[in-house]
């Protein structure tokens, strides 16, 4: 049956249609010989990822609650872990969190 085969072949394309490699894109490009870097990314290449880093990261624990009081935070949707944070930070007298 060759009704449900699909076709897997890649199609082929131009080299020619291949963007031209400004002197900019050079300039931030890792220069390697054989696989060893010789001049490491500059610029927007090297730039990390997601959010910059918090200077006092929340950690994380395993904490033991009644079954009432989980069901309580979680029954106001989602952020209820922020929510306990909060309450605990109140009863501690420790005041918001600053990020």
């Amino acid at each position: 049956m060759t009704a449900n085969r699909r076709n897997t072949r890649q199609s082929w394309v131009d080299p020619d249609d291949a963007p031209e490699l400004t002197d900019e894109f050079l300039e931030r490009a890792e220069i390697a010989i054989g696989g060893n870097p010789v001049r490491p990314a500059k610029g927007t290449l090297t730039r990390p990822a997601g959010r910059p880093k918090l200077a006092a990261p929340k950690r994380s624990v395993h904490l033991r609650l009644s079954p009432d009081v989980l069901a309580h935070f979680r029954a106001e949707g989602p952020g209820w872990q922020t929510r306990i944070d909060e309450t605990l930070r109140k009863a501690a007298k420790i005041g918001p969190r600053k990020s």
